[in-house]
């Protein structure tokens, strides 16, 4: 029996995780710790430990404590703002004889901060859509007469730390991105990029010290919720479906060795094809799965139980590939309040009826 530590419990992107751990070993017990009550009331774990938030001064010794109750063998967290300061936070958690499977900080920096990855990418010749850092409104000038479409269209969104598309939208109007940024403080923390299709695909993968233990794909057909936003993203994926494509193998490997040539853990490389059909690295979501890792696992491959035994036992996987080794169009159904199905688009039509 092992004791697995998971951060955020409750929350979408953790309880995944938790419930991938508790199918593959269910004589394991998962704790989960968070600091939303009322998330964490909802968690599947074996037990809930309130904690402060990673940004408040007692984190680190509830976290601490949390350790030496628990004395989990492993300890994984789910927010890229906790995973920064996990990181930070290793020696003193590995010293607790609890293990970590998290890539450098330096690389989690560059990761967690949109920017700093597209200014890697653009350095190595990878194809991205250019971007403007928005410090004043000289920048924010300067992203209008050089990124607009032929519309004048670009894309603001933040730059920094911050997923389900926050602060994201779709402008071509320069007084209302200027207000826009106003109403979010957002000057020195936006950029501005060309904008691209939405279509987008993600290539998230599993890596034990440079060697690449498993990788698979999925695209998104549409957001929960997203004709309630702004931009039309929420980060909630509505459908997810397997996919393989060799193009998007070669940019997902090209991105993320650009950012780290030994990469060891969870690197999930989002992307967003252009105009001409090519896809195009937008962020790396690093050391954490995405908020559908249990699509995975209940199609047979269980990411998260992979990544444990590694960690845990230097267990590896026998896999019939490790370049999605899932068949092509799996789906993946969600909505809010209801169970997700993992179907094909054979059985959404056999049960559809028509009147």
């Amino acid at each position: 029996m092992d004791r697995i530590l998971i951060a955020g419990a409750g929350g979408a992107p953790s309880e995944g995780v938790i419930k991938s751990l508790q199918m593959a070993h269910p004589d394991d017990e998962v704790i989960g710790m968070g600091s939303e009550p009322f998330d964490l009331v909802l968690s599947a774990a074996f037990r809930k430990y309130r904690v402060p938030y990673s940004y408040e001064p007692g984190y680190r010794a509830a976290l601490l404590a949390l350790l030496a109750t628990e004395r989990p063998g492993i300890a994984h967290f789910q927010n890229d703002r906790e995973i920064l300061e996990a990181s930070l936070l290793r020696k003193d958690i590995l010293a607790m004889g609890t293990k970590l499977f998290m890539p450098p900080h330096e690389t989690i920096e560059t990761c967690v901060d949109k920017h700093k990855s597209y200014l890697v990418w653009a350095k190595e010749g990878i194809r991205v859509p250019k971007n403007v850092f928005i410090r004043d409104v000289s920048d924010l000038k300067h992203a209008f007469d050089t990124l607009g479409d032929d519309k004048g269209m670009l894309w603001l969104r933040f730059s920094t730390i911050g997923g389900g598309g926050k602060g994201a939208l779709p402008t071509n109007d320069f007084d209302f991105a200027k207000g826009w940024i106003d109403r979010c403080q957002g000057w020195g923390q936006f950029a501005a990029a060309e904008m691209l299709s939405p279509q987008t695909v993600t290539w998230l993968s599993i890596w034990h010290e440079g060697e690449l233990v498993v990788a698979q794909t999925r695209r998104r057909i549409g957001w929960v919720h997203g004709n309630r936003t702004v931009s039309g993203v929420t980060g909630v994926t509505k459908v997810g479906e397997t996919y393989s494509s060799t193009e998007v193998d070669r940019v997902a490997l090209d991105a993320i060795r650009a950012i780290d040539p030994k990469p060891h853990g969870i690197f999930g490389v989002d992307m967003t094809y252009d105009a001409s059909g090519f896809p195009n690295p937008t962020e790396i979501n690093i050391s954490r799965f995405f908020t559908t890792i249990l699509f995975f696992s209940e199609a047979g491959l269980n990411m998260p139980a992979i990544f444990a035994r590694i960690a845990l036992k230097d267990e590896f996987p026998t896999l019939s590939q490790k370049i999605n080794p899932l068949p092509d169009g799996l789906l993946w159904c969600r909505g809010m309040d209801t169970r997700p199905k993992l179907m094909t688009q054979d059985q959404v039509q056999r049960e559809l009826l028509t009147p």
